[in-house]
């Protein structure tokens, strides 16, 4: 019986210390930072900065359920852009994160407000996003987005 103890207590400090060094990788410090980097870079329509955060086969989902492509999402960013809309806040209240060596699932909230013609919108819902470290940032593979509802 003591021998199970005590198997249990190394296998739980184990578990802690792997998690504990997960929680020091430097690399998790960009992970927020990269994941707002791309929404931005999709609402102002840097070209440049999307095809760096996002791979060419990414996949993308949106509200509405449509499927997209790396094509897509740049065609889509210069398509808002065109529109006139500007980006006025984007948050996201609620982010929770699993990482697997390389590889980050986010689950999120968030909230963003735009301007077109001197009238806001507020839109919020649900993201649910796949990044893997590549060339020294996080790359958003994937993501699709629901209203909450």
């Amino acid at each position: 019986m003591r021998s199970i103890f005590v198997g249990a207590v190394v296998l739980v400090f184990v578990a802690c210390a792997a998690h504990d060094v997960q929680r020091s990788d430097p690399r998790l410090a960009r992970l927020l930072a990269d994941r707002e980097a791309v929404w931005r870079a999709w609402f102002s329509n840097d070209q440049r900065r999307l095809e760096q955060l996002l791979p060419s086969d990414v996949v993308a989902i949106s509200n509405d359920t449509t499927w997209q492509d790396r094509a897509a999402v740049l065609a889509s960013a210069q398509a808002f852009a065109k529109s006139g809309a500007k980006l006025v806040r984007l948050d996201f209240p609620r982010t929770e994160q699993q990482v697997f060596g390389d590889v980050a699932i986010l689950y999120s909230r968030y909230e963003f407000e735009l301007e077109k013609n001197g009238r806001r919108s507020l839109q919020a819902g649900r993201a649910t996003e796949v990044f893997v470290w590549r060339d020294s940032l996080w790359q958003n593979t994937g993501w699709h987005l629901d209203s909450g509802h």
